[in-house]
């Protein structure tokens, strides 16, 4: 027969896994980097949402040249539009696909 003390540490030890799986859990949802986005699909909110340094202004920028010039193939041709640099286009490795 298990005491009313031996219930209260199951029930402290219950707790104590959920609240390291919570503690785990908002730990990883805060600290991920954003998604890759494709450079040629996304809209301007997206990509002033994800990307490091660009506001939506230099977002619809990228949309316009990207309408003007066709699909965007490299980080070298993004850094044509106009507010674009390497600088911009280096702090955003891996947020960017080209496809």
């Amino acid at each position: 027969m298990k005491t009313l003390s031996d219930k209260f540490k199951y029930l402290n030890l219950v707790l104590l896994v959920v609240a390291q799986m919570a503690l785990a859990f908002a730990s990883n949802a805060w600290s991920s980097e954003p998604e890759p986005i494709n450079i040629n699909t996304a809209t301007a909110e997206q990509m002033a949402e994800t990307l490091k340094g660009v506001g939506v202004k230099k977002a619809n920028d990228i949309v316009e040249f990207r309408q003007a010039v066709g699909k965007i193939t490299s980080d070298e041709q993004l850094t044509e539009v106009k507010g674009i640099g390497e600088k911009t286009v280096a702090q955003n490795k891996g947020l960017i696909k080209y496809e």
